[in-house]
């Protein structure tokens, strides 16, 4: 039976992961720019205030877990009111020593082990729209094996880090979001996971993503009318379901023709077209190239990457 979440977070491709420890003492308070890549910490002793945009105030302690898959700005701080000191998360992130916020003497009030990603996927911004915009889980001991194990891996090069990182990254987010509670998430895929009847058409857009879908047949497989069905899957995940299956589609088409050996014609077949030229009118109007031109584009990305 199909995955969605394992499906998306494999499509996501996520890679290239960076870490290394953040503390803070005394009276301080930092506020830093919006980021973009995803990011994640945990909290291995004392506790701070976390504010991200757009979410309430939350307060960390240790064992707890955050996670943000495309990092606005934030604040974190102490406990004592203090005007923050701004910071680019940019400039932030290529420093590799332990980042010490406040007094920097004596033993921290906090410290966190934290990091970054990146999504190698053309389509992160569609996935990771799907996805919560803040994680945060108290207790999940799983969880900080994972961000140990990360830390340790990027700490030296081993034969094998990368694939041991992006996989180690893969379970991270995976045992992340299953943990979450999907029924008090917003509109999104933990949503939908968590609807017993719009989980069923999900699995089905996700695993037989080439059948000739319809409002109707999907309906039939949430055992919903057709009205019920568009109105719950659109309220729960956010897009109509018609929309989702075809970015659905259109995104493991630009995973097929960043293939070298692909054929237009085959991938069309694959993501439920009946001919070339059908897909080629939807890939167009979604993407904005052919999907010939935009092979070539990615071929030619690899080849460059690789002089």
């Amino acid at each position: 039976m199909s995955d969605p979440l394992v499906e998306i977070i494999r499509l996501l491709q996520p890679n290239a992961v960076f870490s290394k420890g953040i503390s803070g003492a005394g009276v301080w308070a930092v506020r830093y720019s919006p980021f973009g890549y995803p990011s994640f910490g945990v909290v291995m002793d004392g506790s701070c205030l976390l504010t991200v945009d757009g979410h309430a105030s939350i307060r960390l302690e240790v064992g707890d877990f955050i996670l943000l898959p495309k990092t606005p700005a934030f604040t974190m701080s102490g406990f004592e009111t203090v005007e923050p000191e701004i910071l680019s998360s940019e400039v932030a992130a290529t420093k590799n020593d332990e980042v010490r916020h406040g007094r920097q003497n004596g033993p921290p009030d906090v410290r966190l082990l934290g990091g970054y990603f990146i999504f190698n996927s053309p389509d992160a911004a569609l996935l990771t729209s799907l996805l919560p915009g803040l994680v945060h889980l108290r207790g999940v001991d799983r969880l900080l094996k994972l961000v140990s194990l990360i830390v340790e891996e990027t700490g030296e090069w081993k034969p094998g880090r990368e694939l041991v990182l992006s996989r180690l990254v893969e379970i991270l987010l995976i045992e992340a979001l299953r943990s979450s509670p999907g029924k008090d998430a917003p509109p999104g895929l933990l949503r939908g996971l968590a609807d017993e009847r719009i989980v069923s058409a999900l699995r089905q857009i996700h695993g037989n993503f080439g059948s000739s879908w319809s409002i109707a047949t999907l309906a039939k497989e949430a055992a919903l009318s057709r009205s019920a069905f568009f109105d719950r899957f659109a309220r729960t995940v956010g897009m109509a379901p018609m929309e989702y299956l075809l970015a659905w589609r259109m995104a493991i088409a630009k995973r097929e023709l960043a293939k070298r050996d692909c054929r237009v014609a085959d991938v069309a077949e694959r993501v439920g077209y009946g001919s070339a030229s059908a897909f080629s009118i939807a890939f167009s109007r979604h993407v904005g190239l052919p999907p010939g031109q935009y092979a070539r584009e990615c071929w030619m990305d690899h080849d460059s990457l690789n002089v």
